[in-house]
C-alpha cells in the first residue's frame, strides 16, 4: 500500500499536469511567454544541438563508395611496393584491408609475407612448346590454349573454368585461391579469374571481393535491415555506438542490434535471449500448474472446484490442493472447495518448500511480465509514431500547407517534433529492461530511476498528444486560424524540453546514477526541476532523496529546499554550499 508522502507527491504530479493543459501554463496565461523562457533561446539551442549531431562519428558508403574505397586502397599499395594491383588485392585480403598492416608485415619482412599469401618473388614461365600436356586431364592442348600462375603449372582453359568454378560455388573461400596443383601454394589473383572464369562466375568473385571489403575490415560493417545494401565506416574510440543508416534504421555499432541507448550491449543481450528463451515458460509452468502425482505432467487449474481427473490414459483422480488421492477425500475433509488434510499438512511445515518455489516463480514471472508489456507497449506506439511520421511527410504536411497557408518551410518543426517522439519512443522503450536488471537492494537508486523514468513518460505524453491531437484541430480548420503561431512555439517548445530531458535521462542512465549513494545520500532530483524541464508550470514540490518512497516502497523524508539549489543544466539538485553541480559540473549562477 502507498504511504501518504507517496500520495502527496502523486498529487503534485497532477497538479502539474492539470495546470499544463488547463491554461494555467505561461503559454495561455497573462505572462506572456513566461513559462515558455526556453523558447526565447530556441535559435541558440537548436544550433548547438544542431552542430552537436552534425559531429557524427561514422559514414554511410553506398556500393559505389565501398568500390570507390576499395580500389583507392588496392592502388595505394599496389603504388608503394610496386606490385601489381592483382598481387596488392591478395595482400589485402590477407590483411584484412588493412593498409598500414600490408606497409608494417610488407617492410618487416617482405619474404614471410610472400611465403604466407603465396606470391613468388621471381615468377616460372610456361614451357614454350608447341603442345603441353594439362595437369588435370592429361589431355595435350596448342600452347595458346594453356594457362598458368606464377608458378609455372601449366593446366587447359576447361579444368581452369571447372576449378574456378566450383571454388566461387563453395563461397568466399575463392578469395584465396591457390594453384591446382596439390604441391603448390601459388596464389591466383583476380587477373586470372577475369581471364578465365565464366560472366557469371566473374560476377560473383566480384561480390565476394566487395563483401570481404566491408566483412573482414575492423572499420566497417553492414546496415543490418533487411534488404539494406549500405555499409558503415565507422570512427573506433568514439564512445558512442548509435548509427542511423541511410534506410533510416538506427542500430548499435557494437553488437548490431537495434540502438539501445541507455542500455549497454550486454543487458540488450541478456534481455533478448531472456524474451525468447524457454526459461519463462518454465516459471510460467511452475506458478500456475502442479504435476499429476501419477504421471508427473502439469496440469493447470483455473476454475471449478479441487477435485481434478488427469487426462487419459492417466484418468488419476486427485486433491489439487495435497495432491493425494481423492479417494481418500469427502465430506470428512472439507468437501470439494477445502481440504482440512492441507491446512494441517501445511501448518506443519509439509508444503513449505514447494510453496516457497511456487511463490517464487510466480512473483519472478509477475516482475517480468510487468517490464516486458511495458517494452512491447513502447516498441508499439514508436511503430505507431513512425507511421504517423511517414503520413505526416507524404500526406498532411503539404494539407496543413494548404490549411493555414503557410510554406511547408515553415512548418518543419512538426516534423522535428514527431521525429522526437519517435526517438524518445526507443528511449523509453529500453529503459524497462534497464529497470528489469536494476539490482533489488540498491533501493535509492531505484527509486530515483522509477522517479526519472515516470517524469520522462509523462513529459513524452505531453509531446504526443500536441503533436497529435492538438495539430489535429489546425488540419480540419476551413480557414487559417490565428493561434496557430501560438501552436508553433507550443509544439516546439515542448520539442526542444523533452530533447533536453531524455538526453540527460540518457547520460544519467549510462552512467550507471553513480551520484546517487545509499539512504543517507544527499539529494537527487526535485520536482520542481523536473517539472521545468518538461515544460509545466514551476510548482514547489517535495524533493526526493535517496530514502524517499517510490513504487518499489520504502522510507520516507522530507528535504529542507531552503538548503538546496537546481543546476540549470542538468536539474541536478545540490547542497547549496556548493558552487559546482555534483552531477554534470557546471557552475551554479549566482547574479
Amino acid at each position: 500500500m502507498d504511504s501518504e508522502d507517496d500520495m502527496h507527491d502523486a498529487n503534485d504530479l497532477e497538479s502539474l499536469d492539470d495546470d499544463f493543459y488547463s491554461g494555467e501554463t505561461a503559454m495561455g496565461s497573462d505572462d506572456g511567454d513566461a513559462g515558455y523562457d526556453f523558447v526565447d533561446n530556441e535559435s541558440d539551442d537548436s544550433e548547438d544541438i544542431t552542430s552537436h549531431r552534425q559531429q557524427q562519428n561514422y559514414t554511410i558508403l553506398s556500393e559505389v563508395d565501398i568500390r570507390q574505397h576499395q580500389e583507392e586502397d588496392i592502388n595505394r599499395v599496389s603504388i608503394v611496393l610496386s606490385i601489381s594491383r592483382s598481387a596488392a588485392c591478395i595482400l589485402l585480403r590477407h590483411y584484412n584491408w588493412s593498409v598500414s598492416k600490408v606497409h608494417d608485415e610488407w617492410f618487416a619482412d617482405e619474404e614471410n609475407v610472400r611465403k604466407a599469401v603465396g606470391l613468388l618473388e621471381n615468377p616460372v614461365e610456361m614451357q614454350n612448346a608447341r603442345e603441353l600436356s594439362c595437369g588435370i586431364c592429361f589431355e595435350n592442348y596448342p600452347h595458346n590454349n594453356m594457362s598458368t600462375a606464377a608458378c609455372g603449372h601449366h593446366f587447359c582453359g576447361s579444368c581452369w573454368r571447372g576449378y574456378i568454378g566450383t571454388s566461387i560455388s563453395d563461397g568466399p573461400g575463392c578469395l584465396m585461391l591457390r594453384c591446382p596443383d596439390p604441391s603448390c601454394s601459388a596464389a591466383v589473383g583476380q587477373d586470372m579469374i577475369n581471364i578465365l572464369a565464366t560472366d557469371e562466375d566473374k560476377e560473383k568473385y566480384s561480390r565476394y571481393l566487395l563483401r570481404s571489403y566491408i566483412e573482414d575490415n575492423r572499420k566497417t560493417k553492414w546496415c543490418p535491415a533487411p534488404g539494406c545494401d549500405f555499409a558503415v565506416e565507422f570512427v573506433m574510440g568514439s564512445g558512442n555506438y548509435d548509427v542511423c543508416c541511410n534506410c533510416s534504421y538506427n542500430f548499435c555499432w557494437n553488437c548490431t542490434e537495434e540502438a539501445h541507448r541507455p542500455v549497454d550491449c550486454g543487458t540488450v543481450a541478456k534481455w533478448i535471449l531472456k524474451n525468447s528463451a524457454e526459461s519463462e515458460n518454465m516459471n510460467w509452468i511452475l506458478a500456475n500448474s502442479k504435476p499429476c502425482p501419477k504421471c508427473k505432467r502439469p496440469i493447470e487449474k483455473n476454475q471449478g472446484c479441487m477435485h481434478i481427473t488427469c487426462t487419459p490414459p492417466c484418468k488419476y483422480e486427485f486433491c489439487w490442493l495435497c495432491l493425494g488421492a481423492w479417494s481418500e477425500h469427502g465430506e470428512r475433509t472439507g468437501g470439494f472447495y477445502a481440504c482440512n488434510r492441507y491446512e494441517s499438512a501445511k501448518q506443519e511445515g509439509a508444503y513449505d518448500e514447494s510453496e516457497r518455489r511456487r511463490e517464487m516463480a510466480k512473483n519472478s514471472l509477475e516482475r517480468y511480465t510487468h517490464y516486458y508489456e511495458r517494452w512491447a507497449t513502447n516498441q508499439s506506439s514508436r511503430q505507431k509514431a513512425l507511421a504517423d511520421l511517414h503520413s505526416m511527410q507524404t500526406e498532411k504536411l503539404e494539407k496543413l500547407s494548404d490549411r493555414q497557408s503557410q510554406p511547408e518551410s515553415q512548418l518543419k518543426f512538426i516534423i522535428e517534433a514527431w521525429l522526437q517522439i519517435v526517438e524518445c519512443r526507443r528511449v523509453l522503450k529500453w529503459t524497462y529492461a534497464y529497470g528489469y536488471y536494476l539490482p533489488e537492494h540498491e533501493h535509492a537508486k531505484r527509486q530515483f530511476f522509477e522517479y526519472l523514468q515516470g517524469e520522462a513518460e509523462s513529459g513524452l505524453e505531453r509531446l504526443h498528444q500536441c503533436a497529435e491531437k492538438e495539430l489535429q484541430v489546425y488540419l480540419d480548420a476551413e480557414t487559417p486560424m490565428k493561434d496557430f503561431n501560438d501552436f508553433r512555439t507550443k509544439l516546439a517548445g515542448l520539442t526542444s524540453v523533452t530533447r533536453n530531458y531524455f538526453e540527460n535521462l540518457v547520460r544519467a542512465l549510462e552512467t550507471g546514477l553513480k551520484d546517487v549513494g545509499s539512504s543517507n545520500s544527499q539529494a537527487t532530483c526535485s520536482k520542481t526541476s523536473s517539472s521545468k524541464c518538461l515544460g509545466g508550470k514551476s510548482k514547489i514540490g517535495k524533493i526526493k532523496a535517496g530514502g524517499t518512497t517510490s513504487r518499489s516502497g520504502g522510507p520516507s523524508r522530507s528535504l529542507d529546499e531552503s538548503n538546496l539549489w537546481s543546476c540549470d543544466q542538468c536539474t541536478y539538485v545540490n547542497p547549496r554550499s556548493t558552487n559546482t553541480c555534483q552531477m554534470c559540473e557546471h557552475r551554479r549562477c549566482t547574479t
